[in-house]
């Protein structure tokens, strides 16, 4: 069997792992061969493991919440330890934003249908407010640090190493520290009958992230420059934004679990999602019956 493993430049994990042949070696030793397929967008991730184009991927919190409730059999395998410093809500330093209430109104440039969603529709409804109707949400852009700095939009979620270059030049702030919202997990998920014919094959995958991670942990400046070579920015920004990142694969937890579901129920009451997900669906059959 040829296990294709989905890859797109949001993931850092599986962006190095594709690199570094260890999902190779491990699979190798269960007599199976590796494909990797480049896709940009995460939030598709759900819809190529449905329609088989890939059997194996990776994102933030959000894509698994709405690929269940899109109807794809999801099961998630594993998730890292939480990123507090992965992605940040940026306002002006000296600009009238100086709560998540003050975002009512106004306009936010994020990675639509990505962890940041996740973040934003979380923070909104902590302070009582709504995703679907007190912002207005829009797709974020290379323009994006540019238009907040201007006052042209009122806030921008950031991340990686223009998180890290924002930062490093000024005049923007964080208005609510990410860990005091949500997590931040980079979410691993495969397809149901995958998961749960071969339960091997996903441990050697496991195996393979946490190789990889412990790569980048021990490598970072490494890692940064093969980062930049390959997406652009400069080796020390992406070096800042890696050494920001956990880089520990943890197995799914109750915790995890909750936090999920918080989110689903969001997403549906805000119109996100058009449908109800119960997130402990996406477990292994004989794991919601312990």
């Amino acid at each position: 069997m040829t296990v294709t493993i989905g890859v797109h430049n949001s993931n850092p994990t599986l962006f190095h792992l594709s690199r570094l042949g260890y999902a190779e070696e491990e699979l190798a030793a269960l007599g199976e061969t590796v494909a990797w397929h480049p896709y940009t967008d995460g939030v598709r991730t759900g819809a190529h493991l449905a329609d088989g184009t890939i059997d194996f991927g990776g994102t933030g919190s959000t894509p698994p919440v709405t690929a269940q409730a899109e109807g794809h059999d999801i099961v998630y395998t594993a998730v890292s330890a939480p990123r507090p410093g992965h992605g940040a809500l940026l306002v002006t330093e000296d600009g009238p934003v100086r709560t998540v209430a003050d975002l009512a109104g106004g306009t936010v440039h994020l990675a639509v249908g990505s962890w940041q969603t996740h973040l934003v529709a979380k923070a909104l409804d902590d302070a009582g407010l709504s995703y679907a109707t007190d912002i207005t949400a829009v797709r974020s852009g290379d323009d994006s640090e540019e238009l907040l700095r201007s006052g042209a939009i009122t806030a921008w979620v950031a991340q990686g190493d223009r998180l890290a270059a924002a930062r490093r030049t000024g005049g923007l702030r964080v208005l609510i520290p990410t860990g005091e919202v949500i997590s931040d997990r980079s979410v691993f998920f495969t397809r149901r009958d995958l998961a749960e014919r071969r339960p091997e094959l996903v441990a050697a995958l496991t195996r393979a992230l946490r190789r990889a991670d412990a790569w980048v942990a021990e490598r970072p400046r490494e890692a940064a420059e093969v980062t930049a070579a390959a997406l652009g920015g400069s080796a020390d920004d992406w070096e800042t934004a890696l050494r920001a990142l956990p880089w520990t694969i943890e197995e799914v937890s109750e915790e995890f679990l909750a936090e999920q579901q918080r989110a689903a129920d969001i997403f549906h009451r805000t119109g996100f999602t058009g449908r109800p997900v119960t997130v402990a669906d996406a477990l292994p059959r004989e794991a919601r019956r312990a």
